[in-house]
């Protein structure tokens, strides 16, 4: 019964510019992201985590790192691909207000399990792959550090929202109602092969009383 603690990265100039940067290299935090991301860190300092899993972009590496940065030890960090950025295909690099002009559009807010992006992936898919990262690397933190450690995962707002509409028992085409802010924190627990949703989307709220849980 481990501990998720799913960390977006911080803000990059192409969420400031409204682009969907999708899975582009050389994306990495802006000033404002890497301000986000260094609170995100210090509000983790207090609590041991057993590893930080990051997706491979750069944003997120980043991200990870100011959090690893901040631990006392320096926890295993293994880079997970089925935790990266949805594969926009020939949207990426479009810019949203440019997107909603397209009939897809629609699809993807309204009914996003319907979704395929053009020469991308399914948004099934997307939630699939997130899901079973999740809970392989679950599985291997209980075995290695006991059912009680806590874990964290840097990752995207649209995988973020696929893995917490899961927890809350949501269908995925209700997935676009869930906000997921830069450098935000959102807490579940895996059990029994489910997982459950303990805090969604935070940004300021204090998060020792997950190291109190795992004493108890």
């Amino acid at each position: 019964m481990t501990t998720v603690v799913l960390v977006r990265h911080g803000r990059t100039d192409a969420n400031a510019r409204g682009v969907l940067a999708g899975r582009a290299g050389g994306v990495g935090l802006d000033e404002v992201g890497r301000a986000q991301a260094a609170e995100t860190a210090r509000r983790l300092a207090d609590l041991p985590l057993a590893r930080v899993v990051s997706s491979p972009l750069l944003r997120c590496r980043q991200t990870a790192r100011l959090i690893i940065a901040q631990q006392r030890g320096e926890p295993p960090a293994p880079i997970e691909r089925g935790l990266t950025e949805a594969d926009y295909g020939d949207w990426q690099g479009r810019t949203v207000g440019e997107l909603a002009r397209e009939p897809l559009w629609g699809v993807v807010q309204s009914r996003p399990s319907e979704a395929v992006f053009p020469g991308g992936e399914a948004m099934s898919a997307m939630q699939a792959r997130a899901l079973a990262a999740v809970r392989r690397h679950d599985a291997a933190v209980a075995a290695e550090a006991g059912p009680d450690a806590v874990w964290a995962a840097v990752t995207h707002a649209d995988i973020i929202k696929a893995i917490l509409a899961d927890a809350q028992g949501l269908p995925f085409d209700r997935f676009q109602q869930i906000a997921v802010a830069p450098a935000s924190v959102s807490v579940i627990r895996c059990r029994d092969g489910r997982t459950e949703l303990l805090q969604a989307g935070t940004d300021a709220s204090d998060l020792t009383w997950l190291s109190r849980e795992a004493e108890h």
